[in-house]
């Protein structure tokens, strides 16, 4: 098929691969255009930007797609169908419009669960057992086109980065199949009766709160991880905590109950497994309390 391929995020890759694998004639990668980042603060491109021009695809960057001349633009490419993943920008009804097969999505979520950008987080932090992915015909509202196919893995104790890596893969095979036999996929409405909404993360819900429960903060600290990272501070240093256990044990919240960092939460309490110190990479318990020990009875905030 002609696709025109609409991705920014390393989650977007794989599908993007997997089409080129796949035979498809890729007229296009449209991508968000280059952001500054890191220190130096360096014009830097999108994951897709580096995989579309390594497999040797146009690669188009606007700032939006409102513009008649875009629209112009994106039908001259005579596209079958447009494919996106996690592209960031909102498609106009004109763009929708455009390939002979409209435009389909891979939503990291079994929809109408978890509608908008932030699914895989909310999954996690709201302990759901299942997530998965799920193809979309797009239509004008925020996720609520018909779905043409659905994946389901169980989330039992994976972190959102972890998750991510996994959808991604799953999306990319589930397309390629969805693509294979379009014309047997009958579209299934969604029940707007179910759906739930997964906003952005705000920076402000990082913030590790000590009075909540231990199982609580475990989802909310892997829902967070690697990014932005669940934190608190210990000793005055920010730290971020990605990875943790409950443990059955008790006392005033936020204070360390023994040597391996055991920290008292609302109810019972954690431990945690994976940290990270500003400026440094993450590293398990034993290589962060030889590096920063913590005693008992220390109070973390």
């Amino acid at each position: 098929m002609r696709i025109i391929f609409m991705g920014t995020p390393d989650f977007a890759v794989p599908t993007l691969r997997a089409l080129h694998a796949a035979g498809h004639e890729l007229v296009a990668a449209y991508t968000q255009p280059p952001r500054r980042a890191g220190r130096g603060k360096k014009l830097q491109v999108s994951p897709v930007y580096k995989a579309a021009e390594e497999l040797g695809i146009e690669v188009r960057t606007p700032k939006s797609l409102k513009q008649p001349e875009e629209h112009e633009a994106f039908a001259a490419l005579a596209a079958d169908v447009a494919v996106v993943a996690a592209y960031g920008l909102i498609l106009p009804q004109a763009i929708l419009d455009a390939p002979k097969s409209g435009c389909l999505n891979v939503h990291a979520s079994i929809l109408p669960y978890w509608r908008g950008a932030a699914p895989i987080h909310r999954a996690v932090m709201a302990g759901d057992v299942v997530t998965g992915v799920t193809i979309m015909q797009m239509e004008a509202g925020l996720d609520t086109g018909p779905m043409l196919a659905t994946l389901r893995t169980p989330i039992e104790d994976k972190t959102t980065g972890e998750l991510t890596e996994e959808l991604a893969e799953l999306g990319a095979g589930l397309m390629v199949q969805t693509l294979r036999e379009l014309e047997k996929h009958i579209p299934v409405a969604q029940d707007d009766a179910e759906a739930t909404y997964a906003p952005k993360i705000d920076k402000a819900e990082a913030r590790i709160d000590w009075i909540r429960p231990a199982a609580e903060l475990v989802r909310h600290i892997h829902g967070l991880a690697p990014f932005p990272g669940a934190w608190c501070t210990v000793d005055g240093e920010r730290v971020k905590l990605l990875r943790a256990e409950a443990v059955d044990a008790a006392g005033n919240p936020g204070k360390v109950l023994d040597d391996q960092m055991t920290i008292a939460c609302g109810d019972a309490a954690i431990r945690p497994l994976r940290l990270q110190r500003a400026g440094k990479p993450a590293m398990d318990l034993a290589a962060f309390l030889r590096g920063k020990p913590v005693k008992r009875g220390e109070l973390i905030e």
